[in-house]
């Protein structure tokens, strides 16, 4: 059994008090995704901030980057208007340090890549990342044969590195996947890019009890999650349900003609987390 790294931190002890909390309520815990700078950084912190507000229990941050090759047309976009604006990793730590002035118990997950972390510099964002709230690290590229590079630095300064499982992480490759990681484990749901398949229930639930018997840690499910209908049938057989591609979708469908955000750009997101939150709620009362 896979258990949370010893170097467990204030970051990695707020993420186990959310799932603490959702398992008290009968309840998955609800993870949701958007971009920093996206449409452009102070809505970006008004989306960031409203997430919790209208039932997000974990907020996985983007980071963006000019090659994001497992993401789908959705978080492309949000990436290159991100870019567009000028985001990059420190801006990007100054928007979860402006967060964490309003929001100190929300766990905030950074996800992305690593070209822009070690480009940064590895120390040198790791201690930053601290200071600024970052509770865990998604780096999607970094397979766990490479977990020097910075996984294990993560875990010494007390972050959560989270490993993905996807369909074709067999019982042999499992084991690795799960040795070094902290927080909880993301498994998704289907193979391929995110945004652009709906996954089989029956299938990911099955996946879900394969992946448990190897760990304790908590296992969340995203890829493919858009509606409070879909989010309710993942979170009867998983701990977490990440929603992602369908909130950029909403906050660019708010957008004007020239990517700008428009008075009801932060209620569109927000609209769409409050249906994703009840249907995890009406999911622990079915």
């Amino acid at each position: 059994m896979t258990e949370p790294s010893s170097a467990n931190g204030t970051a990695q002890t707020r993420i186990a008090a959310t799932f603490a909390r959702c398992r008290a309520e009968g309840r998955a815990a609800l993870v949701t995704y958007v971009m920093a700078g996206d449409p452009d950084p102070e809505t970006s912190l008004k989306v960031l901030e409203a997430l919790p507000e209208a039932g997000a229990d974990i907020v996985e941050f983007g980071l963006p980057f000019t090659d994001p090759m497992a993401d789908g047309p959705a978080i492309q976009a949000a990436g290159l208007r991100a870019l567009k604006g000028g985001q990059g990793v420190a801006r990007t730590l100054d928007l979860v340090r402006r967060f964490r002035e309003r929001n100190a118990g929300t766990p905030v997950i950074l996800m992305g890549y690593f070209n822009p972390i070690h480009t940064y510099g590895v120390e040198r964002f790791l201690d930053d990342a601290v200071a600024a709230g970052i509770d865990g690290l998604i780096v999607v590229d970094l397979p766990p044969e490479e977990d020097d590079e910075l996984c294990l630095p993560a875990l010494a300064k007390g972050l959560a590195f989270i490993r993905l499982a996807t369909p074709t992480t067999d019982e042999k490759r499992l084991p690795a996947v799960l040795a070094n990681t902290a927080g909880f484990v993301y498994y998704v749901s289907i193979t391929g890019i995110t945004g652009t398949a709906t996954p089989d229930f029956g299938k990911v639930a099955d996946a879900v009890g394969r992946i448990r018997r190897h760990t304790s840690l908590p296992v969340v499910v995203g890829f493919g999650v858009r509606t409070g209908a879909d989010a309710a049938a993942i979170a009867r057989g998983a701990d977490g349900v990440v929603v992602g591609s369908a909130l950029i979708d909403a906050l660019r469908g708010s957008l004007d003609g020239e990517d700008r955000a428009q008075a009801g750009t932060v209620e569109a997101v927000s609209a769409l987390v409050r249906d994703l939150a009840a249907g995890v709620r009406r999911a622990a009362k079915a």
